[in-house]
């Protein structure tokens, strides 16, 4: 896996990813960030290998009532970049506190 460049926006997928939400529509409510940035990053993310997906069960979400949906879940090198990620994220609120700056959006208990 080559080095994956950490952005504001694939430090928040990636802690929606750690945190349990593994369709794209859960990231994007969860993070405040458009699909047109989320697919992006999640495709991203598969090719650096940090994420994988498929498509979950026909059957499944026939029985919901719904259209099927792909499900991302990150890999072992992912987990260890969402870790990055989190560090990442931690320093900045703490940066943005430190200048009265209040709290970073999207970013609960980094």
């Amino acid at each position: 896996m080559s080095p994956v460049r950490i952005t504001h926006a694939t430090a928040l997928i990636l802690q929606a990813l750690a945190s349990g939400r593994h369709h794209g529509f859960q990231i994007m409510e969860v993070t405040g960030l458009a699909s047109g940035t989320v697919y992006p990053v999640l495709r991203r993310l598969e090719r650096e290998e940090a994420v994988e997906s498929e498509w979950e069960d026909a059957h499944e979400a026939s029985a919901a009532g719904r259209r099927r949906r792909r499900v991302y879940r990150l890999t072992a090198p992912g987990q260890l970049l969402a870790d990055r990620a989190r560090q990442r994220l931690s320093d900045t609120q703490r940066l943005l506190a430190d200048q009265g700056l209040g709290h970073l959006g999207g970013v609960e208990g980094a």
